[in-house]
């Protein structure tokens, strides 16, 4: 009886891109590769595209290196076919290696310079399915109740990793890569040589390695400093032009300590009500500049009232003003010195909340 429906395994094989599909999970009388055998061909798959990854040397010519290639993908393709059958116990898996072979020959026709992200790109995904192959057979030989290494299969199969998608290389990832290969390729391979001249020749290439990492280093600061020099400045630069508040144009250099001293001077003069606008006005510059409020020309008090709802501990003490303020502006009500020292009050108390 099959260990998972078939609709599913087709929603795991299209979230899945390692493409360790399993297509159909079925008892089968049929001769199947044990899991431990398809772990260890998965593992020599792996050390032989890594083998491409070194250069031909100087005993080595590029068409015997294109053979070795030809060789390598051959024994690949051998070792892991497009389709075979995985056993698992008493159960049996197909595993569907298709991409595999499609992803070799891709290899087999790419260019020099593509054929290292290609490789990389197949390794890992190689690397994944083993590290998911070993993680099934262990919750296997764990559960044996067959309903429990069921639903844990397929809990591993859903885990966001194995859906995961190969991270594709940016251009700029992939010119990084190719200047350490470059560099890398720069330094001699060691031969045996005299020791005097062996200490020579590594102080040499040490010196030549530290000063291109040096040059690389002035190249990127020359590069990135002056964004990041420019990104400062414009955070320093906190005032920018006349602003217009509740219909009273402040000048750039005005501060809301300027305002409140202004509100406290109209209050000694006895124009208690424009002190109080004054002082509003005051409040919320302030909250603009600890950037809990933005301030347009467009907003009306309530506006302001409510984007600084979101802040708990602020809103009481803003509601409390913002009502003395409409009561006494708006609303033409005289105001005593009682509403003055209240409103000022409250207007320390909300900036200290």
């Amino acid at each position: 009886m099959p260990l998972l429906s078939v609709q599913n395994l087709k929603r795991y094989c299209l979230k899945g891109p390692l493409h360790l599909a399993v297509l159909t999970l079925f008892l089968s009388a049929a001769q199947a590769t044990p899991v431990g055998e398809y772990q260890k061909h998965l593992s020599q798959a792996i050390t032989a595209l890594d083998s491409l990854a070194q250069i031909a040397n100087e005993n080595e010519t590029i068409p015997a290196f294109e053979t070795r290639t030809a060789e390598t993908i051959a024994s690949v393709r051998q070792l892991l076919p497009a389709s075979e059958t995985v056993e698992l116990g008493q159960q049996a898996f197909t595993v569907d290696n298709s991409w595999l072979q499609t992803e070799l020959e891709k290899y087999k026709t790419a260019s020099a310079t593509e054929r290292p992200a290609l490789r990389e790109q197949v390794i890992e995904r190689l690397q994944a399915i083993r590290e998911r192959t070993n993680e099934v057979e262990a919750t296997a030989s764990e559960n044996h109740d067959k309903e429990q290494k069921t639903k844990k299969l397929a809990e591993i199969l859903q885990r966001p990793e194995y859906a995961r998608k190969v991270k594709q290389e940016s251009a700029i990832g992939r010119l990084w890569r190719q200047f350490w290969k470059w560099l890398a390729n720069l330094i001699p391979k060691p031969k045996p040589i005299a020791p005097g001249a062996s200490r020579i020749l590594s102080m040499i290439v040490q010196v030549f390695v530290i000063l291109l990492a040096l040059a690389v280093l002035i190249f990127v600061a020359r590069l990135f400093l002056p964004r990041l020099l420019h990104s400062r400045r414009a955070k320093r630069k906190v005032k920018e032009g006349a602003r217009i508040v509740l219909g009273e144009r402040l000048e750039s250099d005005q501060s809301a300590t300027d305002l409140l001293s202004e509100a406290e001077g109209l209050a000694r003069a006895g124009d208690l009500r424009a002190a109080i606008r004054k002082a509003y006005i005051a409040l919320l510059l302030e909250l603009g500049e600890r950037k809990i409020i933005v301030l347009e020309q467009h907003k009306t008090n309530r506006d302001y009232l409510r984007a600084v709802r979101r802040v708990e501990r602020l809103y009481p003490n803003v509601k409390q003003l913002t009502d003395s303020f409409e009561l006494h502006w708006y609303g033409l009500a005289r105001a005593t010195e009682t509403d003055w020292q209240t409103f000022r009050s409250g207007y320390k108390q909300a900036l200290s909340a």
